[in-house]
């Protein structure tokens, strides 16, 4: 079994989820060969040098996950992109970049975060561009925590402000953008987060069948996660919870075979 998480958005006013985390990692996850986080894995992440609650506790968490032989593995999101090698070493996680390819049972599986595919939300691509060039990771880096936690809370109520009055179908992905991505790649398969939007989608590109599913976030009470059967059957979406007596439950929400 691999599992595949993404955008919790942990941070000091969510310990709810933060605990939903650190039980499943203590949980489910355990039993899985592999665990992929694909991004926004905080909801802000201003550099390995200036960690922010909850940070030491989910380090502490997913290096007793890796010390059970479970591989973690994180992809940078659109929220925690300075996550580098230190903080990734003290949580026993592998560094990796998009798009990863990931082989189970004969198939082949893309993993990435899902920003790449929202190509109508022109501001947030121009964004991305600039940020995640070395030379400006750089620059950001050096300048003192204070200062970096001051420019962070300013460009998140940008982003806020410029969020309210876009279209919805401005901020999903583009169909294009997705059948490219699948078109350039020896998958059939894409599984994705970014946009919130929990689904198992089926589609064609040229005529093949392929399967694109959808990672939910993180709330106080609820989660999301995708398993992935290793014998290449198919995939799962699930949806972490809390049973009446506040045990942690998954539930499937949407099943399907793999292309």
């Amino acid at each position: 079994m691999i599992y595949v998480i993404a955008d919790l958005h942990l941070d000091g006013k969510t310990p709810a989820a933060t605990r939903l985390l650190l039980e499943f990692l203590q949980g489910p996850a355990r039993k899985a060969r592999a665990l992929y986080i694909l991004g926004d894995l905080f909801e802000v992440w201003i550099g390995d040098d200036a960690p922010l609650p909850p940070a030491e506790s989910v380090a502490d968490g997913l290096r007793a996950l890796a010390a059970e032989g479970v591989e973690v593995f994180f992809l940078a999101g659109n929220r925690d992109f300075l996550l580098k090698e230190d903080y990734c070493r003290r949580a026993s996680m592998g560094s990796i970049d998009e798009p990863v390819t990931l082989s189970v049972g004969g198939k082949d599986l893309i993993l990435m975060h899902g920003d790449t595919l929202c190509t109508d939300d022109l501001d947030y691509q121009r964004f991305r561009a600039r940020v995640r060039q070395p030379d400006w990771q750089a620059r950001m880096l050096a300048r003192p925590a204070w200062l970096r936690r001051g420019l962070a809370r300013l460009a998140r109520w940008i982003s806020k402000r410029r969020n309210r009055g876009k279209a919805s179908t401005i901020m999903d992905v583009n169909s294009k953008a997705v059948s490219e991505t699948l078109r350039g790649s020896t998958s059939n398969n894409l599984v994705h987060g970014h946009t919130h939007r929990p689904a198992i989608h089926r589609l064609e590109v040229d005529g093949a069948p392929c399967l694109r599913a959808v990672l939910g976030d993180w709330h106080d009470q609820r989660g999301s996660a995708i398993a992935i059967d290793e014998k290449g059957l198919g995939l799962r979406l699930l949806e972490l919870g809390r049973d009446d007596r506040g045990a942690l439950i998954m539930k499937t929400i949407d099943k399907e075979a793999l292309c």
